[in-house]
């Protein structure tokens, strides 16, 4: 470079929210790629549920209404609890760029900042559905089948995409208010199992207590598992004992997932922006 040169600075292009998201969804896609150690909460540990219940305590439930018996009723269930997992996949990997920095870097880019929740969010998203994937493969093996019409099957999958939906501001929450990945994992894991095995998802709830099936039928969870159950053909409506949320399914888990989404959007945003001001 000669002394009388002139280093000119790069110019800098104003991006829309929309492509600040999605660099920031592919920035989080080729971690994923780089470490694919990270897919196993998608792929080995769904797959070694399916089969653990399926095969160890398949032949000790006995369900109504499935064509297939409990393996088949079973994955309707599992897929319901991976969707629900998404929350803990946003709330580690939001704790952990905060942690490092990463966010800090962020704010200092002349970007929106709900550009970083719009990244992580639908890059969990597609993590999220991989798992569904890997699970469709895995219950035709053990014989799972969609014996519903092909508009109730598509309809019962974008079920399981808006409650993750849903649960990606519970991770978001989580991820914003704890201090440590370690935090988020007690958290987490203290929440989510108790949610997801206090349902429908592996056990029918007319043989529990009446206390523990009133809970077990109001949950959220319950109303998304029968809804897809239902909707792929592999179990019967409910009776009229039941729970009003688990005679009406669909309807149910479209009311339980906006009525989550307008709770805790407005908590997890407020929770991220205390913490990345601090």
């Amino acid at each position: 470079m000669s002394p009388g040169s002139i280093v000119e600075r790069p110019q800098i292009q104003r991006t829309s929210l929309w492509q600040q998201s999605w660099a920031i969804t592919r920035r989080n896609l080729i971690h994923i790629r780089r470490m694919p150690e990270m897919l196993l909460d998608v792929t080995l540990q769904p797959v070694m549920f399916v089969l653990l219940f399926a095969y160890v305590f398949g032949g000790a439930i006995a369900v109504q209404g499935a064509p297939d018996g409990y393996r088949e009723w079973l994955l309707g269930g599992i897929m319901a609890q991976t969707m629900a997992f998404a929350s803990f996949i946003v709330a580690v990997g939001l704790t952990a760029d905060i942690e490092k920095g990463i966010v800090d870097r962020m704010r200092s880019l002349p970007i929106h900042l709900s550009a970083v929740l719009v990244g992580r969010s639908l890059s969990s998203l597609v993590h999220s559905s991989l798992g569904i994937v890997v699970m469709s493969f895995t219950g035709l093996v053990v014989g799972w089948r969609i014996r519903g019409s092909f508009l109730d099957a598509v309809l019962a999958y974008g079920l399981l995409v808006l409650w993750a939906f849903a649960m990606i501001w519970l991770g978001i929450l989580v991820g914003s208010s704890m201090r440590s990945v370690e935090a988020v994992n007690g958290v987490m894991f203290t929440v989510m199992f108790p949610i997801t095995f206090l349902s429908n998802a592996f056990a029918p709830t007319e043989r529990m207590p009446t206390y523990l099936r009133v809970v077990a039928e109001w949950n959220p969870i319950s109303s998304l598992v029968q809804a897809i159950r239902e909707l792929w053909g592999n179990t019967v409506p409910v009776g009229p004992d039941a729970a009003l949320p688990l005679q009406h399914p669909v309807l149910s888990t479209f009311i339980w997932t906006v009525a989550l989404t307008v709770v805790l959007a407005p908590l997890a945003l407020n929770a991220f922006r205390r913490r990345t001001r601090e």
